[in-house]
Protein backbone atom coordinates (compact mmCIF):
# COMPACT_ATOMS: atom_id res chain seq x y z
CA UNK A 1 0.00 0.00 0.00
CA UNK A 2 1.70 3.37 -0.91
CA UNK A 3 1.48 6.78 0.96
CA UNK A 4 -1.74 7.83 -1.31
CA UNK A 5 -3.78 5.04 -0.45
CA UNK A 6 -2.84 4.82 2.92
CA UNK A 7 -3.94 8.73 3.23
CA UNK A 8 -6.76 8.04 1.48
CA UNK A 9 -8.50 5.43 3.72
CA UNK A 10 -7.20 7.78 6.47
CA UNK A 11 -9.28 10.19 5.52
CA UNK A 12 -12.38 8.46 4.86
CA UNK A 13 -11.84 6.17 8.22
CA UNK A 14 -11.70 9.82 10.17
CA UNK A 15 -15.03 11.07 8.07
CA UNK A 16 -16.66 7.72 9.21
CA UNK A 17 -15.70 8.26 13.19
CA UNK A 18 -16.82 12.06 12.67
CA UNK A 19 -20.11 10.90 11.66
CA UNK A 20 -20.25 7.87 14.46
CA UNK A 21 -19.83 10.89 16.91
CA UNK A 22 -22.86 12.81 16.45
CA UNK A 23 -25.05 10.01 16.94
CA UNK A 24 -23.14 9.24 20.24
CA UNK A 25 -24.12 11.83 22.32
CA UNK A 26 -28.02 10.96 21.45
CA UNK A 27 -27.45 7.65 22.49
CA UNK A 28 -26.51 7.74 25.52
CA UNK A 29 -27.95 10.96 26.90
CA UNK A 30 -32.16 11.66 28.04
CA UNK A 31 -33.77 14.36 26.38
CA UNK A 32 -32.58 16.63 29.30
CA UNK A 33 -29.10 15.85 28.49
CA UNK A 34 -28.57 13.67 31.71
CA UNK A 35 -26.52 10.23 31.27
CA UNK A 36 -29.46 7.66 30.50
CA UNK A 37 -27.05 5.24 32.80
CA UNK A 38 -28.43 5.37 36.51
CA UNK A 39 -26.28 2.70 38.38
CA UNK A 40 -26.47 -1.14 38.98
CA UNK A 41 -29.41 -3.38 39.64
CA UNK A 42 -28.91 -6.10 41.25
CA UNK A 43 -31.31 -9.29 40.94
CA UNK A 44 -33.83 -7.90 43.57
CA UNK A 45 -34.24 -5.08 41.86
CA UNK A 46 -31.95 -2.65 43.75
CA UNK A 47 -30.75 -0.17 41.90
CA UNK A 48 -26.96 1.11 43.19
CA UNK A 49 -26.19 4.50 41.95
CA UNK A 50 -22.61 5.36 40.39
CA UNK A 51 -20.31 7.80 42.20
CA UNK A 52 -18.53 10.45 39.47
CA UNK A 53 -15.55 8.55 40.50
CA UNK A 54 -13.48 9.32 36.74
CA UNK A 55 -12.27 5.54 36.76
CA UNK A 56 -15.64 3.52 37.06
CA UNK A 57 -17.64 6.51 35.32
CA UNK A 58 -14.88 5.78 32.06
CA UNK A 59 -15.52 2.02 32.17
CA UNK A 60 -18.95 2.27 32.18
CA UNK A 61 -19.39 4.84 29.61
CA UNK A 62 -17.02 2.31 27.60
CA UNK A 63 -19.54 -0.78 28.08
CA UNK A 64 -22.33 1.25 27.25
CA UNK A 65 -21.39 2.69 24.18
CA UNK A 66 -19.23 -0.46 23.15
CA UNK A 67 -22.50 -1.84 21.10
CA UNK A 68 -23.19 0.98 19.21
CA UNK A 69 -18.95 0.98 18.35
CA UNK A 70 -19.79 -2.40 16.69
CA UNK A 71 -22.28 -1.40 14.86
CA UNK A 72 -20.41 1.36 13.44
CA UNK A 73 -18.09 -0.69 12.02
CA UNK A 74 -19.80 -3.12 10.41
CA UNK A 75 -21.56 -0.06 8.91
CA UNK A 76 -18.40 0.71 7.41
CA UNK A 77 -16.88 -2.39 6.36
CA UNK A 78 -14.35 -2.92 9.17
CA UNK A 79 -14.05 -5.35 11.83
CA UNK A 80 -12.69 -4.37 15.88
CA UNK A 81 -10.11 -6.45 17.83
CA UNK A 82 -9.75 -5.70 21.58
CA UNK A 83 -6.35 -5.73 22.86
CA UNK A 84 -5.36 -9.50 24.29
CA UNK A 85 -3.99 -7.58 27.47
CA UNK A 86 -5.78 -4.46 29.80
CA UNK A 87 -2.71 -2.61 28.94
CA UNK A 88 -2.39 -2.93 26.05
CA UNK A 89 -2.29 -0.29 22.91
CA UNK A 90 -4.98 0.23 21.93
CA UNK A 91 -8.30 -0.09 23.09
CA UNK A 92 -9.77 -0.89 19.75
CA UNK A 93 -7.98 -1.78 16.35
CA UNK A 94 -10.22 -1.14 13.55
CA UNK A 95 -9.16 -3.68 10.24
CA UNK A 96 -10.70 -3.53 7.18
CA UNK A 97 -12.52 -6.31 5.70
CA UNK A 98 -11.24 -7.66 2.49
CA UNK A 99 -7.81 -5.28 2.90
CA UNK A 100 -6.47 -6.73 6.45
CA UNK A 101 -2.95 -4.40 5.73
CA UNK A 102 -5.29 -0.89 6.30
CA UNK A 103 -5.67 -0.90 10.21
CA UNK A 104 -6.49 1.85 12.48
CA UNK A 105 -5.64 2.62 16.34
CA UNK A 106 -8.28 3.90 18.15
CA UNK A 107 -8.49 5.24 22.17
CA UNK A 108 -11.66 5.50 23.69
CA UNK A 109 -10.62 8.80 26.02
CA UNK A 110 -12.88 10.23 28.86
CA UNK A 111 -12.70 13.37 30.60
CA UNK A 112 -14.58 16.21 32.45
CA UNK A 113 -15.02 19.62 32.03
CA UNK A 114 -13.61 22.39 34.11
CA UNK A 115 -13.81 26.07 34.30
CA UNK A 116 -10.43 26.50 32.56
CA UNK A 117 -11.01 23.30 29.57
CA UNK A 118 -10.70 19.74 30.73
CA UNK A 119 -9.56 17.04 33.34
CA UNK A 120 -6.01 15.57 32.71
CA UNK A 121 -6.02 13.50 29.11
CA UNK A 122 -3.43 11.41 27.89
CA UNK A 123 -2.61 9.24 24.66
CA UNK A 124 -0.65 6.27 25.28
CA UNK A 125 2.50 5.89 25.63
CA UNK A 126 6.16 7.66 24.39
CA UNK A 127 7.77 3.60 25.80
CA UNK A 128 8.39 0.47 23.96
CA UNK A 129 6.09 0.40 21.64
CA UNK A 130 6.44 3.97 20.45
CA UNK A 131 9.73 3.56 19.89
CA UNK A 132 10.08 -0.03 18.68
CA UNK A 133 7.87 0.32 15.87
CA UNK A 134 8.12 -2.86 14.49
CA UNK A 135 8.21 -4.82 17.58
CA UNK A 136 4.76 -6.17 19.31
CA UNK A 137 5.28 -5.17 22.99
CA UNK A 138 2.38 -4.05 24.84
CA UNK A 139 0.88 -3.18 21.59
CA UNK A 140 -2.05 -5.30 19.57
CA UNK A 141 0.12 -4.78 16.27
CA UNK A 142 3.38 -3.49 15.61
CA UNK A 143 2.96 0.86 15.58
CA UNK A 144 4.16 1.20 12.36
CA UNK A 145 1.64 -1.66 11.00
CA UNK A 146 -1.42 1.05 11.59
CA UNK A 147 -2.76 3.50 8.93
CA UNK A 148 -3.74 6.06 11.33
CA UNK A 149 -4.16 6.36 15.35
CA UNK A 150 -6.90 8.06 16.71
CA UNK A 151 -8.60 9.03 19.86
CA UNK A 152 -12.43 9.07 20.31
CA UNK A 153 -12.85 11.17 23.28
CA UNK A 154 -16.01 12.07 25.50
CA UNK A 155 -16.12 15.45 27.34
CA UNK A 156 -18.90 15.53 30.29
CA UNK A 157 -19.62 18.09 33.19
CA UNK A 158 -19.94 16.13 36.63
CA UNK A 159 -23.19 16.51 38.46
CA UNK A 160 -21.81 15.56 41.63
CA UNK A 161 -17.71 16.84 42.21
CA UNK A 162 -17.54 14.23 45.30
CA UNK A 163 -15.32 11.43 44.48
CA UNK A 164 -16.60 9.45 47.39
CA UNK A 165 -17.68 6.00 46.86
CA UNK A 166 -19.98 6.76 50.24
CA UNK A 167 -22.55 8.44 48.68
CA UNK A 168 -23.75 5.84 46.54
CA UNK A 169 -27.56 5.65 47.07
CA UNK A 170 -29.88 2.95 46.72
CA UNK A 171 -33.21 2.43 45.19
CA UNK A 172 -35.90 0.33 44.65
CA UNK A 173 -38.12 1.21 41.67
CA UNK A 174 -41.63 0.80 41.44
CA UNK A 175 -42.00 0.27 37.67
CA UNK A 176 -39.62 -2.65 38.32
CA UNK A 177 -41.40 -4.30 41.60
CA UNK A 178 -44.37 -6.29 40.13
CA UNK A 179 -42.48 -9.46 40.24
CA UNK A 180 -40.50 -9.29 43.05
CA UNK A 181 -41.94 -8.65 47.10
CA UNK A 182 -38.93 -7.54 48.33
CA UNK A 183 -39.43 -5.08 51.44
CA UNK A 184 -38.06 -1.78 51.69
CA UNK A 185 -34.86 -2.71 54.23
CA UNK A 186 -31.93 -1.11 55.01
CA UNK A 187 -28.14 -2.24 53.26
CA UNK A 188 -26.18 -1.96 55.63
CA UNK A 189 -25.82 1.23 56.94
CA UNK A 190 -27.68 2.85 53.94
CA UNK A 191 -31.68 2.78 53.49
CA UNK A 192 -32.91 1.35 50.26
CA UNK A 193 -35.79 4.18 49.08
CA UNK A 194 -38.39 3.66 46.81
CA UNK A 195 -38.66 5.67 43.96
CA UNK A 196 -41.01 5.80 40.89
CA UNK A 197 -39.57 5.56 38.04
CA UNK A 198 -35.60 4.91 36.54
CA UNK A 199 -35.66 8.68 35.54
CA UNK A 200 -35.93 10.48 38.94
CA UNK A 201 -32.80 9.15 39.83
CA UNK A 202 -29.84 12.02 39.59
CA UNK A 203 -27.28 11.05 36.91
CA UNK A 204 -23.81 11.53 37.98
CA UNK A 205 -22.82 12.71 34.82
CA UNK A 206 -24.32 14.87 31.84
CA UNK A 207 -23.93 17.03 28.61
CA UNK A 208 -21.69 14.74 26.73
CA UNK A 209 -19.63 15.88 23.96
CA UNK A 210 -18.17 13.18 21.83
CA UNK A 211 -15.15 14.03 19.21
CA UNK A 212 -12.96 12.02 16.85
CA UNK A 213 -9.00 13.64 16.59
CA UNK A 214 -5.73 11.88 15.17
CA UNK A 215 -3.66 11.66 17.81
CA UNK A 216 -0.82 13.75 17.00
CA UNK A 217 -2.89 17.00 16.42
CA UNK A 218 -4.17 16.86 19.68
CA UNK A 219 -0.75 16.17 21.55
CA UNK A 220 0.71 18.87 23.44
CA UNK A 221 4.79 18.70 24.42
CA UNK A 222 4.19 17.50 28.39
CA UNK A 223 3.51 14.09 29.65
CA UNK A 224 0.21 13.64 30.21
CA UNK A 225 0.83 12.21 34.08
CA UNK A 226 3.56 12.75 37.09
CA UNK A 227 6.20 10.28 36.34
CA UNK A 228 4.39 7.90 34.02
CA UNK A 229 5.77 7.95 29.97
CA UNK A 230 2.32 8.64 28.78
CA UNK A 231 1.89 11.65 26.20
CA UNK A 232 -0.35 14.50 27.11
CA UNK A 233 -2.92 16.08 25.42
CA UNK A 234 -3.94 20.06 24.97
CA UNK A 235 -6.84 20.80 27.71
CA UNK A 236 -8.52 22.96 25.45
CA UNK A 237 -12.03 21.64 24.93
CA UNK A 238 -11.80 23.90 21.27
CA UNK A 239 -8.44 22.86 20.60
CA UNK A 240 -9.57 19.47 21.37
CA UNK A 241 -12.73 19.61 18.91
CA UNK A 242 -10.22 21.15 16.03
CA UNK A 243 -7.99 19.08 16.21
CA UNK A 244 -5.38 22.36 17.40
CA UNK A 245 -2.27 20.29 19.78
CA UNK A 246 1.07 21.96 19.47
CA UNK A 247 2.07 19.54 16.65
CA UNK A 248 -0.64 20.49 14.40
CA UNK A 249 1.07 23.27 12.28
CA UNK A 250 4.17 21.04 12.21
CA UNK A 251 3.50 17.64 11.00
CA UNK A 252 3.24 14.19 12.51
CA UNK A 253 6.78 13.08 11.57
CA UNK A 254 7.89 15.76 13.85
CA UNK A 255 5.35 14.56 16.34
CA UNK A 256 6.78 10.62 16.10
CA UNK A 257 10.69 11.99 16.58
CA UNK A 258 9.81 14.46 19.24
CA UNK A 259 8.25 11.96 21.78
CA UNK A 260 10.84 9.44 20.49
CA UNK A 261 13.60 11.09 21.89
CA UNK A 262 11.63 12.86 24.73
CA UNK A 263 13.70 12.98 28.12
CA UNK A 264 16.68 10.99 26.75
CA UNK A 265 17.78 13.54 23.58
CA UNK A 266 20.24 16.09 25.94
CA UNK A 267 21.42 18.97 24.22
CA UNK A 268 23.84 22.35 26.20
CA UNK A 269 22.06 24.97 27.31
CA UNK A 270 23.60 27.61 29.68
CA UNK A 271 26.26 25.56 29.36
CA UNK A 272 24.79 22.52 31.23
CA UNK A 273 23.94 19.35 29.53
CA UNK A 274 19.77 19.58 29.67
CA UNK A 275 17.67 16.34 28.95
CA UNK A 276 15.32 18.09 26.02
CA UNK A 277 11.40 18.14 27.05
CA UNK A 278 10.24 21.12 25.47
CA UNK A 279 9.36 21.30 21.31
CA UNK A 280 11.03 24.52 21.40
CA UNK A 281 14.59 23.08 23.19
CA UNK A 282 13.89 20.48 20.35
CA UNK A 283 13.67 22.03 17.56
CA UNK A 284 16.76 24.00 18.29
CA UNK A 285 18.34 20.74 18.70
CA UNK A 286 17.48 19.96 15.26
CA UNK A 287 18.46 23.75 13.89
CA UNK A 288 14.98 24.34 12.90
CA UNK A 289 14.28 27.12 15.23
CA UNK A 290 12.45 28.68 11.93
CA UNK A 291 9.85 26.65 12.93
CA UNK A 292 9.55 28.24 16.29
CA UNK A 293 6.23 30.38 14.51
CA UNK A 294 4.46 26.83 13.89
CA UNK A 295 4.35 25.66 17.75
CA UNK A 296 0.63 26.14 18.95
CA UNK A 297 0.98 27.61 21.87
CA UNK A 298 -2.13 29.81 24.30
CA UNK A 299 -0.60 32.60 22.89
CA UNK A 300 -0.44 31.70 19.21
CA UNK A 301 -4.13 30.61 19.72
CA UNK A 302 -5.59 33.83 20.99
CA UNK A 303 -3.71 35.74 18.31
CA UNK A 304 -5.90 33.39 15.91
CA UNK A 305 -9.06 34.34 17.16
Amino acid sequence: MNSKEKENHKLEFKKNLDRFTEELEKYVSTEEGDWSVKGFIDIYKNIYTISSDTKIVSKILEIHIFPQILKFSEKIGYKVILTEHQNYYPDLTFVKKGKEEVKFAVDLKTTYRKKSGVSSFTLGSHGSYFKERDKKKNIQFPYSQYSGHFCLGVIYTRTDMSDDASETEIFQVQELQEDYDTPNTKVGEREVTTVKNLKSITSVIKDFEFFAAEKWKIASDKQGSGNTANIGATLSIDDLRNENGTFSQLSEEWFDEYWINYGSATMVKDGKPTKIKTLRDFLEFKGRTDLWNKIVTRTSRSTKK
